[in-house]
């Protein structure tokens, strides 16, 4: 008898939880998010604003945005969030059958922080002792959490349909002016030309034309002026903004900031 193959396990629904320590990072978030804070706090910054979420806040984190965020537990206590990936496939799959379309375009900020209901928490306190069973949720289960979580964002924010059935992709827009603000993101290329409406060839076509290097050149360099100005204009220590300006380790900052200054970070 030929054994069946299972179907992979979909990871739509994460319950994030650790101690003590507060955590920095940066992310591109591909798919829209429902959040509930449980405990601790977060707080995110998308470039021109900070925003902050604290326990017990719900909130939709949009699609297509770059972020950094830094997730503080409480005092002796735990972080602990719970999420619900919303993907294209299920949001276009339930606009079909139930016929929800965007009527415009909605870009404020990464994200929404949602009014206090009853909904929100029953919900997911449902799917709590999924998540924190250590044995997952079946791919089933999932897809019926998921579009019940849909239908309680449009029955609390009917509005939301402008943002979950958006599905048009970035268009093309003004490059110097979106690298100039999103240059301390530590991103790949092609998430930088996706949010740009470009290709990658034609994104590093347009961006050597408008700024005479190549795009790891100038992110680089760029990042080094901004460290440079920081750590002597502001008095920062060179530890406190390498991750900050997208580098990935302190020593390869160094490295960098010494080859194109002469002298080390720490020297300045």
């Amino acid at each position: 008898m030929l054994k069946q193959n299972k179907e992979p396990v979909l990871q739509q629904i994460n319950h994030n939880c650790y101690l003590t320590r507060s955590r920095e990072g940066e992310q591109f978030v591909p798919e829209h998010v429902f959040s509930y804070q449980i405990s601790g706090s977060l707080t995110i910054n998308d470039g021109n604003k900070t925003y902050q979420v604290e326990q017990g806040e719900f909130r939709l984190s949009k699609r297509n945005h770059l972020i950094k965020f830094v997730k503080q537990p409480p005092p002796n206590g735990e972080y602990k969030t719970l999420s619900i990936y919303l993907d294209q496939q299920t949001l276009r799959d339930f606009s079909l059958e139930y016929g929800y379309k965007a009527e415009k375009h909605s870009d404020e900020g990464p994200f929404i922080t949602l009014k206090p209901n009853q909904l929100y928490k029953s919900f997911m306190e449902s799917l709590l002792p999924y998540a924190q069973s250590g044995h997952g949720i079946s791919n089933e289960l999932q897809r019926l959490k998921l579009r019940e979580a849909i239908l309680i964002l449009l029955q609390a924010n009917p509005e939301l349909k402008d943002v979950l059935f958006d599905f048009s992709e970035p268009g093309k827009i003004d490059l110097e002016g979106f690298m100039n603000k999103n240059y301390h993101f530590n991103v790949q290329l092609k998430r930088y030309a996706y949010l740009t409406g470009r290709s990658l060839a034609t994104f590093k076509r347009d961006f050597e034309k408008i700024f005479h290097l190549s795009p790891s050149r100038w992110l680089q360099q760029r990042r080094l002026q901004e460290a440079y100005y920081l750590i002597k204009k502001k008095g920062q220590a060179p530890s406190d903004v390498y991750l900050e300006l997208g580098f990935e380790d302190l020593s390869h900052f160094s490295f960098a900031f010494k080859k194109m200054y002469g002298v080390a970070p720490s020297k300045i």
